[in-house]
């Protein structure tokens, strides 16, 4: 997900990068589009990179669950849920992968191993999942 944030914000791997992406986002529904891009860009990056080095894990997840859900709603929603058809499949995947590591920690070589939320667990899931929620609902009410 950090690679799939560096394509929008910054170009990076054939991505777009930021002007491209504000348009993306605009014909989508979200306005002003660039303001949309540079948050979801961000919470692909900042949320994908939480995740790989164990950094704040419920939060980094919070924001790839929110990111996925509003792809699930504007993008693959309408296609059904095989990825072959362009539907929610691989959306869901990464919001459960991501709500998985909230539940069950980040491991021991994370840097969040040294906090309360390091060791994972119910509370850390379902902070995870609601501020993800909340984030996706308010977005998406915009």
């Amino acid at each position: 997900m950090a690679g799939h944030g560096s394509q929008k914000l910054f170009g990076l791997f054939g991505g777009p990068g930021l002007t491209a992406t504000g348009r993306g986002f605009a014909h989508l529904g979200y306005h002003p589009g660039k303001v949309f891009a540079v948050i979801g860009g961000l919470s692909e990056f900042l949320g994908g990179l939480g995740l790989a080095v164990g950094l704040f894990t419920p939060l980094a997840a919070a924001a790839l669950i929110g990111t996925m859900i509003n792809a699930m709603a504007t993008v693959t929603g309408a296609h059904g849920l095989w990825e072959a058809d362009g539907g929610v499949e691989y959306s869901v995947a990464i919001a459960v992968v991501a709500l998985a590591v909230a539940a069950i920690g980040p491991g021991r070589l994370a840097v969040d191993r040294f906090f309360p939320w390091g060791t994972g667990g119910w509370p850390e899931a379902a902070f995870a999942l609601g501020l993800g929620g909340v984030a996706a609902a308010i977005t998406l009410s915009l």
